[in-house]
């Protein structure tokens, strides 16, 4: 009877050990930090994070990028996008699943392909567009805006023209006219 005992906890202690390692395996299959794919062509390497990387090196987000002259690359990071990067540029990327974010330095960037864009110092670049370190953010956006103040001259418009229209259509209006004067001491 003790036979039978032992048999039962070696059985339930293995049971217990197997679904322990079923569910952590689970946890560890989540998904990690995201990550890209940088290729270059040139005569030079291009300098990741301070050390020289070979073409088909993984990049992750949070990564500074420095091309040197003569040495063109392209990102690839995944559904976030591809974007090349000109000779003697200098950047730092960031990005997850769906958006990059890109603080040019030195130099420019184009985006080849991105679902929402890039966002490059402040300023979203679409695809085929460039974006170049010595841009300022407003004048980008001015010649983006095309014409977007239409609608709000025509929104103060109306509400002008209706101010107007309800003064001069009023009956309890009294322009110039005498007035009663009211007096909380009669």
């Amino acid at each position: 009877m003790n036979s039978k005992l032992w048999i039962k906890k070696a059985l339930s202690s293995c049971t217990m050990v197997a679904i322990i390692a079923t569910y952590s395996m689970v946890g560890l299959a989540s998904e990690g930090k995201a990550s890209g794919e940088l290729t270059f062509n040139g005569t030079e390497s291009v300098v990741v994070n301070g050390e020289a990387a070979t073409s088909g090196r993984t990049i992750f987000s949070s990564s500074t990028i420095v091309t040197p002259a003569g040495t063109s690359a392209t990102l690839n990071l995944g559904k976030a996008g591809q974007i090349a990067v000109a000779p003697n540029s200098n950047l730092q990327v960031s990005f997850d699943n769906g958006n990059a974010n890109v603080v040019l330095s030195n130099g420019s960037v184009s985006v080849i392909s991105a679902k929402n864009g890039v966002n490059v110092n402040s300023r979203i670049v679409a695809e085929g567009e460039t974006a170049t370190a010595g841009e300022t953010s407003s004048s980008a956006q001015t010649t983006n805006k095309k014409n977007n103040w239409w609608p709000w001259a025509l929104v103060f418009g109306g509400a002008a023209f209706g101010i107007l229209f309800a003064a001069i259509n009023s009956t309890d209006n009294q322009f110039g006219g005498s007035t009663g004067v009211v007096s909380p001491n009669r």
